[in-house]
């Protein structure tokens, strides 16, 4: 099986297990995981202002995804 087979494969089981949580209702799963990446932005911000620069040799946190 190829790596980009198997990778579907796990995202497509992350979607099943998030819908499966939230009783099959796709709009509270939706709302979840956009609290959960509001929650995580705030987490890089706030790791981001704590962290020196030299501890990270130059390494800068970005907020958008990289394709």
């Amino acid at each position: 099986m190829s790596t980009k087979s198997s990778e579907r494969l796990d995202v497509d089981f992350e979607v099943e297990a998030a819908l499966a949580f939230h009783d099959e209702d796709a709009r509270a799963a939706i709302a979840t995981l956009l609290c959960d990446i509001k929650h995580l932005r705030m987490q890089l911000a706030l790791a981001e202002a704590a962290m020196s620069h030299g501890m990270t040799r130059g390494w800068k946190p970005s907020f958008e995804r990289e394709h």
